[in-house]
């Protein structure tokens, strides 16, 4: 896997009550949550830019309170109507 970098303010762990390795820990979780929800990357992906496993990642996402289901709008209108069109 490649590596980013990203610089922050010294404290700013410390500041959030986690240590260094938290922190890091944090920040990859919350990048992989952010580009799922916007539909960029499936759950799999997500789950190993998090370093976790996909079960561990999906089930992580509900303590911050984040749909595992990525569907958009107009998918949920799409399968309703199809459920529909099946009576």
């Amino acid at each position: 896997m490649k590596v980013v970098t990203i610089p922050y303010p010294e404290g700013l762990p410390q500041t959030l009550k986690l240590s260094d390795l938290e922190f890091s820990e944090e920040v990859r979780f919350l990048a992989a949550v952010k580009l799922f929800e916007l539909g960029k990357i499936s759950s799999g992906k997500a789950s190993k830019i998090a370093g976790l496993d996909r079960v561990s990642f999906l089930e992580k996402l509900g303590s911050y309170r984040i749909p595992s289901i990525n569907i958009q709008a107009e998918e949920i209108e799409k399968e309703i109507e199809a459920v529909r069109s099946l009576k």
